[in-house]
């Protein structure tokens, strides 16, 4: 009976930190320095021993890997309001730009008048507008601000959305994470 107890015992102390602490990302099981085992919600200490650690199940961090193009660029697949296209990804643009008949392919509209933007290439006039969403490798925005600009030849991927992932380039490869 004591041994069927046991295990019970420990299942529901268990269940007792899981949900807290899988909310948190991970539950460690160390060995305190009297050699008895612990569960905690933080890394094992350096005198104690990390016996293991788990993370919540189905929770891993979305990421995506890009090779530079040949030009230098890099590029990357994606959909705004489900239509498909390739952004430049542009780390030096301060948002997401896109052309005025993709903006019209997507059913985005202007929501103000004409503005002056400045670009790396010059003044230009568009507009502003919101994209209902936003997708690129595997990461999917709601509400985003863009820009239309006329005959644009490339759909641009810039800081407001970058900013908000990790972000780490060498060797020709981007990859890009969830924080």
């Amino acid at each position: 009976m004591q041994k069927i107890m046991q295990p019970l015992l420990v299942l529901a102390t268990l269940s007792t930190i899981s949900p807290s602490a899988w909310s948190e990302g991970m539950i460690y099981k160390c060995k305190n320095p009297e050699g008895e085992t612990i569960y905690k919600k933080s890394p094992c200490l350096d005198e104690g021993q990390t016996v293991s650690s788990w993370e919540e199940p189905g929770r891993e961090q979305k990421k995506t890997s890009i090779r530079q193009g040949k030009s230098g660029h890099y590029f990357l697949e994606g959909a705004v309001n489900g239509a498909a296209l390739t952004f430049l990804i542009d780390t030096g643009a301060s948002g997401v730009a896109l052309s005025d008949s993709f903006a019209v392919a997507a059913k985005i509209a202007c929501k103000a008048d004409k503005v002056t933007m400045h670009t790396a290439n010059g003044s230009i006039k568009g507009c502003l507008a919101t994209a209902p969403t936003l997708k690129f490798g595997p990461f999917q925005l709601k509400n985003v601000g863009v820009m239309i600009l006329p005959n644009l030849s490339q759909p641009l991927l810039g800081m407001s959305v970058l900013e908000q992932f990790n972000i780490e380039q060498d060797h020709g490869e981007m990859r890009i994470s969830e924080r």
